[in-house]
């Protein structure tokens, strides 16, 4: 080969490892005899990049890795991250280990497929909204050297779902009871944890998981975004899990959506939008990404 045509090969070579990865249905895990699979997306570059893995939401019995999290690619592509959307177990197949055991071999998949996808495996933040949000809670509060990640972030996740519970039955004029009641008929809610009865022993099952009671010192920084009309998750199931982790001397920050709703994708209004930005530029603090 001559030297132009090396130099030809090798700039053709250097584009192909250069160009951005977008992978859709790849096996990360399997369980119950079937794959668990996730969509990916690598920016272009050598990296390493920072990355991002992101938990649906859905009650605990919906939603998919390609549409409810989707509010999120573009501002993380935009910013040169890269993510790795999951499904995971959903009931009324399973209940809450199965699927958080899910959600902890995603993390352990991405941390061992790190240099294949150019990830920076010192700057892996976990993103959840509602159920997600629940096991970013849980898992940044039950972190294991082999899960644990460099950042965590939190849409409208329950941290208390027995309190929360017991708030929805008390005053149901503040909340969605027909999706949250149809979410309860296929097992999600606090069936999904295996209670049928907010009495002692249910009560006393959904405190023990709760994540809030599991704060402790030295846990990864946590970024909380609620909105303040959320009629599914209260908004102080987020404030009090802020209080909790600062009380540790722990950090949490929490991005407020005046008026928001449940869900970002209801978050269309342009005042509502800087969550965004916002949530971009604490992931550049606290990843200090190069």
């Amino acid at each position: 080969m001559n030297r132009s045509a090396l130099v030809i090969a090798l700039a053709c070579a250097a584009g192909l490892v250069a160009a951005p990865v977008d992978r859709k249905d790849v096996e990360y895990g399997r369980a119950d005899g079937k794959p668990l699979l996730l969509d990916l997306h690598v920016p272009d570059g050598q990296g390493p990049f920072p990355a991002a893995i992101l938990i649906h939401v859905g009650g605990f019995d919906e939603g998919s890795k390609s549409t409810n999290v989707r509010p999120l690619f573009d501002p993380l592509t935009e910013a040169g991250f890269a993510w790795f959307s999951i499904d995971y177990r959903l009931a009324p197949a399973v209940h809450f280990p199965e699927a958080m055991e899910d959600v902890d071999s995603a993390i352990r998949w991405v941390k061992a497929n790190a240099a294949a996808y150019h990830v920076d495996v010192s700057k892996i933040a976990i993103i959840g909204e509602s159920a997600g949000g629940f096991f970013v809670n849980y898992a940044g509060t039950h972190e294991t050297e082999a899960t644990r990640v460099a950042a965590v972030v939190d849409f409208y996740g329950p941290s208390d779902y027995g309190k929360l519970a017991l708030l929805r039955r008390e005053h149901p004029e503040r909340f969605n009871m027909a999706t949250i009641n149809r979410h309860a008929a296929h097992g999600g809610g606090i069936h999904f944890f295996g209670v049928d009865q907010l009495d002692e022993a249910g009560l006393k099952k959904l405190h023990a998981l709760a994540p809030i009671t599991a704060v402790h010192k030295g846990m990864a920084p946590f970024l909380c975004i609620h909105g303040t009309k959320d009629d599914q998750v209260s908004y102080e199931q987020t404030t009090e899990f802020c209080e909790a982790i600062h009380q540790k001397g722990g950090g949490c920050e929490v991005i407020t959506i005046e008026g928001g709703g449940h869900g970002m994708g209801g978050w269309g209004a342009p005042e509502m939008q800087h969550w965004k930005p916002e949530m971009i530029a604490w992931l550049r603090k606290t990843l200090n990404p190069k």
